[in-house]
């Protein structure tokens, strides 16, 4: 089966000897954050993504250039008449040292998360049916406007959305774990609740745009022989104000009511094809 996936990702590769466009994009920030009754720090990010076309294929590129260049991220994708091709071809490191975790669930084990999947556009009611490397097969599509897909491999994974009145609702449940998510728009305010207690409210304010936020309180998990510990952490909100500047750049407020910070950042993102 791995042997056939590849086959037809060297075929797609094979095919792309020139790359017809391609379109560069990036976006920088730099933040001032006062954190609170602590020591204030200023923090940069800088990012770049490379995307190359051939037809029907696409290879994308993401670097991190705020510290050094360094690959985030190297996909492609192609078409073959009813088959597409998928391929993930980063691997992230997972692993993470005692010293470097932070409480929130780290990997202590290294996994590999680069993939190739195969899809297929069967003739069986509009369904897709999609098989990986690891050997998980999905099967995919959407009826009576409910988007459905099915994963059945190591873990079982199950997702539904669909918009019902005016909402749009989300549901996934994975090894026997239900989460959800809803979405709707009041008078011009956007909100949004999940499973976790999180909420958020978006809204226009004087040619601003303001984000008030409420995250759920994370419950503590003791650490297991492939995950660290997760520390517990209480409730708190956010608020969020954003403002687009002439020069085509934004700057955001935002204050945490968590440890009563207030952070102020500068954005840029750019684009040339």
């Amino acid at each position: 089966m791995k042997k056939l996936i590849a086959l037809f990702a060297v075929s797609a590769v094979a095919s792309t000897s020139a790359i017809a466009g391609v379109a560069l994009s990036g976006a920088a920030s730099v933040s001032y954050d006062d954190n609170g009754a602590g020591a204030s720090a200023t923090t940069y990010d800088a990012d770049i993504s490379i995307v190359g076309t051939n037809g029907a294929t696409t290879l994308t590129v993401g670097m991190d250039v705020d510290a050094g260049a360094s690959v985030t991220g190297v996909d492609m994708a192609t078409k073959i008449g009813p088959v597409t091709i998928a391929a993930d071809m980063f691997d992230e490191v997972s692993i993470v040292t005692s010293a470097a975790q932070t409480s929130t669930g780290e990997s202590k084990v290294e996994t590999t998360d680069s993939s190739v999947t195969v899809s297929l556009d069967a003739p069986i009611g509009d369904a897709t049916v999609a098989l990986d490397d690891s050997g998980d097969v999905t099967i995919s599509g959407t009826w009576s406007g409910v988007t459905v897909s099915q994963t059945m491999g190591d873990t079982d994974i199950t997702k539904g959305s669909a918009s019902i009145a005016g909402m749009d609702v989300s549901i996934t449940n994975e090894a026997s774990a239900t989460s959800w998510s809803v979405g709707t728009t009041v008078s011009g305010i956007a909100l949004t609740l999940n499973s976790s207690n999180d909420m958020t409210a978006t809204f226009g304010l004087s040619g601003n745009t303001m984000v008030v936020s409420h995250v759920g309180k994370v419950a503590s998990k003791a650490a297991t022989a492939k995950v660290w510990e997760v520390a517990e952490v209480k409730a708190y909100s956010t608020v969020a104000i954003t403002r687009d500047l002439t020069s085509g750049a934004s700057l955001t407020a935002t204050y945490k009511s968590s440890d009563d910070s207030l952070t102020l950042k500068a954005a840029d993102r750019k684009s040339v094809v």
